[in-house]
């Protein structure tokens, strides 16, 4: 096995070891990109009045969804903003020293990479699982380019939202831990101790959990 661990088993680490194991035993792809996706690259567009969004796979209504990337643009900085609607780089696989792979975007001023996820933001920040495949992605293209890369971005297309990830010594330690995880996980790692994860994973009958879905059925 590679020594460069996958960003996408970097978060899954972060996230459930176990789940990780499973998903490598059984070589399960990557979820598909749907049109959700494409709406990390239609920013100027999806904010313009003119634009009917009726038809558009957002997850909150037109207004709220406008004022949500008013509040990112503020956020990150109109240069910024600009930059992650028009990047340099688009789906670039980077591989760096100890991880590799797809930042689906990656800017140049400043350089950094973001990914974008199609699921609904904490209240605050960024989960960290994906402060995880964000830092991942930062150090690799920061290997590739042979310099400093102090940010990436995480965009949570379908409700607006742009966070800046920071790569506080906080956050690269939540990466190294999630890289000795990958890295030791040779069978199956105990069981999370927060079922909420459970209800809706697709292993949880065979992983031996009780959840309140599976109770239900019994």
């Amino acid at each position: 096995m590679s020594d460069r661990h996958a960003f996408t088993d970097l978060a899954l680490a972060a996230y459930c070891p176990r789940k990780l194991y499973y998903r490598r035993r059984d070589d399960a792809p990557p979820p598909d990109r749907d049109e959700r996706h494409e709406l990390a690259f239609r920013y100027p567009e999806l904010r313009d009045p003119a634009t009917d969004l009726g038809g558009e796979p957002i997850a909150v209504a037109p207004g709220a969804y406008r004022r949500a990337l008013g509040r990112s643009k503020a956020r990150v900085g109109a240069p910024t903003f600009a930059a992650l609607a028009d990047p340099a780089r688009r789906d670039a696989f980077l591989e760096g020293r100890r991880a590799r792979g797809i930042a689906h975007k990656v800017i140049e001023a400043p350089l950094a990479p973001s990914i974008v996820v199609a699921g609904a933001p904490p209240d605050r920040g960024v989960y960290r699982t994906q402060a995880v495949r964000a830092v991942a992605a930062a150090k690799a293209l920061a290997w590739e380019r042979e310099t400093r890369v102090e940010r990436a971005y995480v965009e949570y297309a379908t409700r607006g939202v742009v966070q800046e990830v920071e790569l506080t010594a906080r956050r690269t330690g939540q990466y190294r831990r999630a890289l000795r995880t990958v890295a030791s996980v040779d069978g199956p790692p105990a069981r999370t101790r927060q079922r909420s994860k459970c209800e809706t994973c697709e292993y949880a009958g065979e992983c031996g959990v009780r959840t309140r879905s599976l109770r239900s059925l019994l």
